[in-house]
């Protein structure tokens, strides 16, 4: 009875948002004045659960999916870790503007004070204006000392790593890992289930109100790591019928593929759900009972249960799994 899945997006408007996912509002909502800056592709939110879009199991939320199929749908293995919690959340983001300068949690500071798991992410850049950058990372010698200095007279942007990006290009943001989106970039954010943010710096922005937006300096310092190995840039050039790694982690494993005309994925050595977004092209994805159209935006969770997966047509994707 399972397939791959499609769900109707979770619209979340943010200050720094754009225009662009506005036209997936419901008609009782089209022109209105909004800035939609994400759209869940994929959650098991306990109070954001993504809704199947089509097919058999149209309007079923992802919880009671994993309540019926259990293992069939995510893998044994990751349903005895995770039980009906889904533990990936799969994001669109439309970032016209400048985020906040931010960090999240690991795993254990967010359990101890949220009784939530951390957020470990990756992205990928599907689009973006010439010379948009992304910070990530603290400088090398960054110590706390010159963190607060720099904090208390506006300099902390000087003290991340500063990169221009490119359409294609991957970063992996452990938890831990100060970063910033500085607006005029659109990108696909895999990462754990958690919605945990500590804003450190939000450049002195104010809502429509007037009002700031809070700051978690006392926790951001709990949750940095000021000296860090970890190799940030994941871009690679994607190879025609090879699967590509790009970061491979505690938390998830995501690979970039690109198809010319055919590509079998054998499956059945992989105890794991599989997403698979489509980042460019178009084609199709057939699978043990069917096919499904694929294009470039569109996001498909997987079955474990699935042992092969055919694509046809000319599409690079993205492919994430636990």
């Amino acid at each position: 009875m399972l397939y791959p899945l499609k769900f109707k997006p979770l619209l979340k408007e943010r200050i720094w948002g754009g225009t662009e996912l506005c036209d997936r509002l419901p008609a009782s909502r089209k022109g209105e004045d909004v800035r939609i800056g994400e759209s869940w592709e994929i959650s098991g939110f306990e109070d954001e659960m993504s809704v199947v879009s089509e097919g058999r199991l149209k309007d079923n939320t992802i919880g009671e999916l994993m309540e019926v199929f259990m293992g069939e749908l995510v893998g044994d293995e990751v349903y005895n870790k995770f039980g009906t919690e889904f533990p990936l959340l799969v994001k669109y983001m439309d970032a016209e503007e400048l985020l906040s300068i931010q960090v999240h949690p690991g795993n254990a500071q967010a359990a101890r004070l949220h009784n939530a798991w951390g957020k470990s992410e990756m992205w990928y850049i599907t689009e973006c204006e010439e010379g948009a950058e992304i910070l990530v990372g603290l400088k090398e010698g960054t110590t706390p000392e010159k963190f607060a200095a720099a904090l208390s007279n506006g300099t902390l942007p000087d003290l991340l790593n500063r990169y221009t990006v490119h359409p294609g290009d991957s970063f992996y943001i452990p938890a831990g890992t100060i970063h910033c989106i500085c607006g005029g970039i659109k990108l696909f954010e895999i990462q754990q289930t958690s919605d945990i943010t500590y804003r450190i710096y939000d450049w002195e922005r104010v809502d429509s109100n007037g009002q700031m937006r809070e700051l978690n300096p006392e926790l951001a310092l709990q949750a940095i790591r000021f000296s860090s190995d970890v190799e940030y840039v994941r871009t690679k050039p994607s190879i025609a019928g090879e699967v590509v790694e790009l970061v491979d982690c505690t938390h998830f494993t995501t690979n970039l593929i690109r198809v010319e005309e055919r590509f079998v994925r054998d499956l059945a050595w992989l105890p794991s759900f599989v997403i698979y977004i489509c980042t460019e092209g178009e084609g199709e994805m057939y699978y043990s009972d069917g096919k499904v159209k694929l294009s470039k935006g569109d996001v498909y969770l997987v079955p474990a249960i699935e042992q092969s997966i055919r694509f046809e047509g000319n599409l690079t994707l993205l492919e994430s799994y636990c």
